[in-house]
C-alpha cells in the first residue's frame, strides 16, 4: 500500500541526497567524538561539553535522516566505507588546538548546509513537504550553533559595533 502522494521514481533524487547527507553526519558525528575525547587548555570544559552536546544533536539527526529514507520507502546508506567514500566531510586529525577544532567544525558546518540546501532542491522539486521541512529545522539549528561557534573564536573587544537609532 503507498501511503505517499509521491512517486517512487521522483523520489530516487530525494533519496540520492539524503544518503548523501546521511553519510555526511556520520563523519561529522565521529570528528565531533574525536573532539570531545582529544580537546585539552583551558577552554576544555566549555568544548568538551559543547562537542558532546553536537555529537548527541548530530546522532539524533543521523536516525531521522534515515527514517526519513525508510519513509520515502528506501534503504538508507549503512556503511562506513560507503559513509568514507561519500561524505564531503572528510577525515581529519584527531590532535588540533581548541581554535583549530572551532574553525574546522565550521568547515564541516559549511558542508552540512551546502548538503541540506541540495536536499531541499531536490523535494521542492516534487513537492516532497516532509523532507523540506526537516531539512529547514535542521538548518535554523545548524546556523545558530555555526554563529555561537563562530562567536566564540572572535576577540572581545572591539568586535561589535553599535546601532544608532535616529529619532
Amino acid at each position: 500500500m503507498s501511503y505517499l502522494n509521491m512517486n517512487d521514481e521522483e523520489l530516487i533524487p530525494v533519496v540520492v541526497e539524503l544518503n548523501v547527507l546521511l553519510a555526511d553526519y556520520h563523519v561529522y558525528y565521529q570528528k565531533l567524538r574525536s573532539k570531545h575525547w582529544n580537546i585539552i587548555g583551558k577552554n576544555f570544559f566549555d568544548l568538551h561539553e559543547q562537542f558532546e552536546d553536537m555529537y548527541n544533536d548530530a546522532k539524533v539527526k543521523i536516525d531521522e535522516i534515515a527514517e526519513r529514507i525508510l519513509t520515502l520507502r528506501y534503504h538508507p546508506m549503512s556503511k562506513l566505507e560507503d559513509y568514507l567514500k561519500t561524505s564531503s566531510i572528510l577525515e581529519d586529525a584527531p590532535i588540533k588546538t581548541d581554535e583549530d577544532m572551532v574553525i574546522e567544525t565550521l568547515k564541516d558546518h559549511k558542508l552540512l548546509l551546502a548538503q541540506m540546501g541540495k536536499v531541499i532542491e531536490k523535494a521542492e522539486a516534487i513537492s516532497d513537504e516532509g523532507t523540506i521541512d526537516l531539512m529547514g529545522a535542521y538548518i535554523r539549528e545548524l546556523e545558530k550553533t555555526s554563529w555561537m561557534l563562530n562567536a566564540w573564536t572572535k576577540k572581545t573587544s572591539g568586535s561589535l559595533k553599535e546601532t544608532v537609532v535616529e529619532a
